[in-house]
C-alpha cells in the first residue's frame, strides 16, 4: 500500500536531492502521484492511512515477538536495541518509528520523496528516534551492494503487491540481510474476495483506500511467496491470516489468509546453505536413510 516500485532504480538520495534516473523507468509515475498526493496525511490517525496506523497493533508484536526468539538476553525497556532493521517502502514512518522506540536501529527507505519529507519531520519530534532511524529517499535495489548481508531483519510491509518483480525483490532482501536474519512480510492474498473486497469495496465503494492504489494482478498467494521465499535460501516460518474490519476500524489475527496475510521467514545460515549445495552437488536427497 506504500509506494510502487520498479527495477534497477539507480540512484539512492538523502532527502532534498535530485532525483537521478537511467533512461529506464524506476518508478511508475502514476503510484507515485497517488501517494505524493497523499504524503501529508501519513499522520492522520482518521484518514487515508488508517489502515495501517491500526494495522501496527499486529505487526509492531508480529516483528517485536519473533525477533525476541532470536536473543538470548535483552534490554526489558528496549528490547530490540543491538538490531539492524531495514523497513522497505516506509512512507512516513509508521512502522520504523515504534520498531525504533524498541531499541532497534531502523533504515527507513522509500523511492516517494514526499513520503520520506513527511517522515523526517514527524521523526524531529521525538529526540530518541534522531538517533535511531535514518531515512533515505531510494529503492532497493539501489543499496544492495553497500549493504551486503549488513541487516539483522527485514520488514516490508504492504510492499511487495506494488513489486513489478517479486524474485528480483526477494533476491535483493536476501542479499542485504545477515545469515540467521528474519525477514517479515505483510500483504494481500491474490483471490477473487481479494479483488472484491479489496478493491471494489474498499477503493471504489467505501474508500478506506485511494482508486488505484492495488492493481490485483500484483496480488501474490501464500504459496507462491513461500516457493520464492525457499528458492532464495528463506525459511518460512509463519503464515498468519490477517483481516480488517472497515467499521470497527481494527485489525484482527486470522486462520484465514484469503484476504491480508503476515509472514515471517528466516534466512538459512552460511553452513546450512554449504551443506545444502554440497548435496546438491553429490546428488543427494538430504535426507538420512
Amino acid at each position: 500500500m506504500n509506494f510502487a516500485y520498479l527495477n534497477k532504480m539507480e540512484s539512492c538520495r538523502d532527502p532534498g536531492t535530485r532525483l537521478y534516473s537511467t533512461s529506464q523507468t524506476t518508478v511508475d509515475s502514476s503510484e507515485v502521484r497517488t501517494f505524493r498526493a497523499l504524503a501529508h496525511k501519513w499522520w492522520d490517525e482518521q484518514g487515508a492511512y488508517a489502515p495501517l496506523h491500526s494495522m501496527n497493533d499486529l505487526r509492531v508484536p508480529f516483528i517485536r515477538d519473533n525477533l525476541l526468539k532470536t536473543l538470548t538476553e535483552h534490554q526489558p525497556g528496549n528490547p530490540l536495541s543491538g538490531m539492524k532493521i531495514l523497513d522497505i517502502g516506509c512512507g512516513g514512518g509508521l512502522l520504523t518509528e515504534p520498531l525504533g522506540r524498541l531499541g532497534a536501529s531502523v533504515t527507513g527507505i522509500d523511492p516517494v520523496d514526499e513520503n520520506i519529507q513527511t517522515a523526517q519531520h514527524h521523526k524531529s519530534f521525538d529526540p530518541i528516534l534522531t538517533k535511531r532511524i535514518e531515512y533515505k529517499a531510494c529503492s532497493l535495489e539501489a543499496i544492495v551492494e553497500e549493504n551486503i548481508e549488513t541487516f539483522d531483519a527485514i520488514v516490508a510491509s504492504e510492499v511487495v503487491e506494488h513489486v513489478t518483480d517479486l524474485e528480483t525483490f526477494i533476491r535483493c532482501c536476501c542479499r542485504v540481510l545477515k545469515p540467521g536474519g528474519s525477514l517479515f512480510i505483510t500483504t494481500i492474498n491474490k483471490t477473487q474476495l481479494s479483488y472484491a473486497l479489496g478493491i471494489v469495496f474498499a477503493e471504489q465503494i467505501a474508500g478506506l483506500v485511494p482508486k488505484g492504489t492495488h492493481t490485483w494482478e500484483k496480488f501474490v498467494s501464500p504459496e507462491k511467496l513461500e516457493s520464492i521465499l525457499e528458492s532464495n535460501g528463506l525459511s518460512v516460518q509463519t503464515v498468519a491470516g490477517m483481516f480488517y474490519n472497515p467499521f470497527s476500524g481494527y485489525w484482527h489475527w486470522s486462520q484465514n489468509t484469503s484476504l491480508n496475510y503476515a509472514a515471517h521467514a528466516v534466512k538459512s545460515t552460511a553452513q546450512e546453505t554449504t551443506v545444502s549445495a554440497e548435496l546438491v552437488q553429490s546428488g543427494e536427497s538430504g535426507t538420512p536413510s
